[in-house]
């Protein structure tokens, strides 16, 4: 998929916040959704980069995509439990 096809139910803006805030943000988002939806986490910490990669990894949800768009870092998580 790429981030022109791909649609979110829900949107998590963690710009502006750093390390640990925009996790804390994507796992009481992600548990907002239902199993299957998709999130759309933005974040401006580049810490992210390495972050959103390694908590999908640990809590089994899927990363979808990750791209730059400007100054801000875009993913796209499956809630996958």
């Amino acid at each position: 998929m790429t981030p022109a096809t791909l649609q979110a139910e829900k949107v998590v803006d963690s710009s502006g916040d750093i390390c640990p805030t925009p996790i804390l943000k994507l796992s009481k988002g992600i548990k907002e959704i239902q199993i299957g939806q998709v999130l759309k986490m933005i974040a401006t910490d580049p810490g992210s980069q390495a972050d959103m990669p390694a908590w999908a990894r640990q809590t089994g949800n899927e990363l979808l995509d990750s791209h730059t768009d400007d100054e801000k870092f875009i993913f796209y998580f499956k809630r996958a439990k």
